[in-house]
């Protein structure tokens, strides 16, 4: 197959002439008009399809106002290229004839006015030839108008892709050679909302959008359920799909389903979503028993980002490939064997230390592979990591791509009411729909839908349905992934370019999540287990890399850094912060210049920790070396640090803890402090300089002597 890639970059080149043939006044004036679709029926053309209905709002986003806005459909040739479903896919301008005339939206629309929009297409006699063939169209809704100081122009649009399995009151035409299909099917969380969830403690979440997610109308509980309706009722639509998991959306909603607090700025509440977490991971459970089940990374995290982390140590990856286990124990289905769904296509570092954490197949877009095998798996050269792709355009499809710059008409991938059907026109294309005989079809299909389609709950059911009406039409055949990877993988070859994403995790956040670990090490390695506690230091940091993972999630991209790194900074300080020295609340004095200061240090953790007292601000006072103290787990007690006073009076000092590698442990404590004893430096400085004086005195006085003798001798 051609790789989608290359294509799309053709469409670009392309669709500058075609842009060149638009109106002078559309690019000056832009889209000044946003058009929402609200409904779109039917969604593929069949030969009952008797009216095409398309409804919505156009709204005014200028600064200036529109007169007579007027609409209309237009359907372009049937789409027999990838570069043509690019197209559409892009917004570029395409060749297209008119299906309705221009119908008024308004008298005219002032800036940030909307008015309803409402098309209904009889598909009868000329119209209907327009759909006689089967295949996939391009679609327009075309909205002109007269913007004030302006000419009539197009000022917005939303173009689409149509399948028609028949024309309209034609007889359909049996279909030969339909490929096979596997359907994914991502649950994972728009971001990850964990704050902090340290060892032995309550999970605190960063807000409460979560509750929201799960249940109602919310998007988790929105695919929930729509998978639940369409696997009940079309058994070939159940065998083609495989339900993608998060691990950490998992472990997220089951510590909500036993209570949890929300951060706020002025401290913790509640969380009001424990219900409905019992409830959706019931529901998850009903849905993927007996279902086919695969594994994302955990909290979606972005390998290649994890391996910047920490170079040299594939820890990190390790960790977030190995979800499995947690999806058993919190669903009851076991996840395929050693297959992980990552974003993107990982380079061959990640390839490696995949193979060494038990990955043996990785699912990754098509468009990345090289070669890109038609239909079948690839296995890397170099490694045991057999990547099996999916579809490049499918994906593109229900995802997005980038719009051609200074085009009016956006995509119906932005369309959430209507948001798949981008993506069922490319499905219905790759399948061969309309296409023409002789050309090369792709023996299966793996659609990989968005990980965090966002979408209304009526548009993932009439998604699901619409692919299960494909399969029962036979433009498509069902097959589970388990079948799919039983075959011999199609080539061998390298990944992608080995270069860095684009789109990929900022490097401030890779800078800071690594500095994180670094603490994170240097608290392990001053823990010791407590024979009483018998908990291992590595279980009260494992918070601290588990936000690691959650701070390279490829749900970040785009969003602020702060927010991707909060999680782990807040993990790190939970664990710190229980290690402390007390805040005295009185002055303390020193008896003597040699009284050892006393210091409480209390440690809250379940482990024993080595730390090192350091003092600042403390002119008036001088430390021993430094060396390391032992604190015991679960205790606090008075410690008696060797100082010396350097001066008589009242000062302060700072007194903080700190790892023996330097990871700050709690907050610091000020000590006001007085002394009315001299130390021994101030001592041996005293005598010395009565010495001098003495001194001086003397040589004075012999001198004068020594000038009064002379004197006497010279009058003589």
């Amino acid at each position: 197959m051609k790789r989608f890639a290359a294509a799309f970059l053709s469409v670009l080149f392309l669709a500058v002439p075609a842009l060149a043939g638009a109106s002078v006044a559309q690019a000056e004036e832009g889209a000044r008009l946003r058009v929402d679709l609200a409904g779109l029926a039917p969604r593929v053309i069949t030969t009952s399809t008797t009216t095409l209905t398309i409804t919505g709002t156009v709204t005014n986003t200028g600064d200036r106002k529109v007169t007579r806005p007027q609409v209309r459909l237009q359907v372009g040739d049937r789409a027999t290229t990838e570069r043509g479903v690019g197209d559409v896919l892009s917004g570029a301008v395409i060749k297209d004839t008119p299906l309705t005339e221009f119908t008024s939206v308004a008298e005219v629309l002032e800036p940030g006015q909307s008015a309803p929009l409402n098309i209904t297409v009889p598909l009868t006699g000329t119209r209907a030839e327009r759909f006689s063939r089967p295949g996939v169209y391009p679609l327009l809704v075309n909205v002109n108008g007269t913007p004030e100081f302006g000419g009539p122009a197009r000022l917005g649009a939303v173009s689409m892709l149509m399948p028609v399995l028949s024309g309209p009151g034609k007889q359909s035409t049996g279909r030969s050679g339909a490929p096979s299909m596997t359907l994914l099917w991502p649950l994972t969380s728009n971001v990850p909302h964990l704050y902090a969830s340290p060892y032995g403690s309550q999970p605190v979440l960063a807000d409460d959008r979560m509750a929201g997610e799960i249940s109602g109308d919310g998007r988790l509980n929105a695919l929930v359920s729509a998978a639940v309706t369409a696997v009940r009722g079309n058994s070939d639509l159940a065998k083609s799909m495989c339900f993608a998991l998060d691990p950490d959306l998992l472990a997220t909603v089951d510590a909500m389903s036993r209570g949890y607090l929300v951060h706020t700025d002025s401290g913790t509440v509640d969380g009001k979503g424990a219900d409905a977490a019992k409830a959706w991971l019931s529901d998850v459970r009903s849905l993927v028993g007996g279902r086919c089940v695969v594994a994302l990374p955990f909290a979606d995290a972005d390998l290649d980002a994890l391996t910047r982390v920490h170079p040299g140590d594939t820890g990190l990856v390790t960790r977030a490939a190995a979800g499995a286990a947690t999806i058993q124990q919190l669903t009851g289905a076991t996840p395929q064997s050693g297959v992980l769904w990552p974003d993107g296509t990982p380079g061959a570092s990640v390839l490696s230390a995949l193979s060494d954490a038990g990955v043996r197949t990785v699912l990754a877009d098509a468009g990345k592979l090289a070669p890109a095998a038609a239909g079948g798996g690839v296995t890397v050269q170099g490694s045991t990591v057999r990547v099996q792709p999916t579809d490049s355009l499918i994906s593109a499809a229900l995802t997005g791509v980038p719009a051609v710059p200074d085009s009016v008409t956006v995509p119906a991938t932005t369309e959430r009411a209507i948001a798949s059907q981008n993506g069922l026109g490319a499905l219905a294309f790759r399948a061969g729909l309309g296409q023409p005989a002789g050309q090369q079809r792709p023996n299966h299909l793996l659609v990989a839908p968005p990980r965090r389609w966002d979408a209304p709950a009526e548009e993932f059911t009439t998604y699901l349905r619409q692919v299960g009406d494909f399969l029962t039409a036979g433009l498509v055949t069902a097959t589970g992934l388990p079948a799919l990877l039983a075959t011999d993988p199609a080539a061998s070859g390298a990944v992608g370019d080995g270069g860095q994403d684009p789109a990929g995790i900022d490097a401030g956040v890779v800078s800071t999540l690594s500095a994180l670990d670094v603490q994170a090490t240097g608290l392990a390695s001053a823990m010791q287990v407590d024979p009483t506690k018998r908990v291992k230091p590595d279980d009260v940091v494992e918070p601290v890399r588990l936000a690691e993972l959650r701070g390279a999630s490829t749900a970040w991209r785009g969003l602020p850094a702060d927010a991707a790194t909060a999680n782990a900074q807040a993990e790190l300080a939970a664990i710190s912060g229980r290690v402390t020295v007390s805040q005295p609340k009185q002055t303390i004095a020193l008896a003597s210049g040699n009284s050892p200061l006393p210091v409480y240090v209390s440690n809250d953790l379940p482990v024993g920790i080595n730390a090192r007292f350091t003092l600042n601000n403390n002119t008036g006072l001088r430390p021993e070396d430094a060396k390391d103290w032992y604190f015991p787990a679960s205790g606090g007690k008075n410690y008696f640090l060797p100082v010396e006073a350097l001066r008589a009076g009242r000062f302060s000092v700072d007194v903080s803890l700190s790892t023996p590698t330097g990871t700050p442990l709690g907050s610091s404590a000020r000590f006001e402090l007085t002394s009315t004893e001299y130390g021994a430096i101030t001592i041996i400085a005293t005598v010395a300089a009565g010495v001098a004086l003495l001194l001086l005195a003397s040589r004075r006085i012999y001198r004068r002597v020594k000038d009064a003798r002379a004197g006497r001798d010279a009058t003589a």
